[in-house]
This record gives structure tokens, C-alpha cells and sequence, in this order.
């Protein structure tokens, strides 16, 4: 499964960027985002567009 995973902004919660990756990522990148203090949405990936 793959999932999309946007960085928010700090002051207005927008997603400033994205990637899709797949699910053996999502804890290496919400760990390395927890440290940094980012803030991220994930979300499962569109899989029509693949």
C-alpha cells in the first residue's frame, strides 16, 4: 500500500509539499518529521493515478 504524506505550514496548516511512499517508509519519515517538530497529513495514496 502507498501513502501520501504533505508537510503542513507552521502558521496556516496548507500543504506546503508532498510525496508518496510506500508503507514501509511512513515510520522512518513520522519519526524523522517528530524530531524537526514538522507538522504532516497522511493519507492513503491514490492508487487511480498510478
Amino acid at each position: 500500500m502507498r501513502f501520501e504524506i504533505m508537510r503542513l505550514d507552521d502558521v496556516d496548516g496548507t500543504a506546503v509539499d508532498s510525496t508518496v511512499v510506500d508503507a514501509a517508509s511512513v515510520n522512518r519519515i513520522v519519526q524523522q518529521a517528530a524530531a524537526m517538530g514538522q507538522r504532516i497529513y497522511i493519507r492513503p495514496a491514490d492508487t487511480s493515478a498510478s
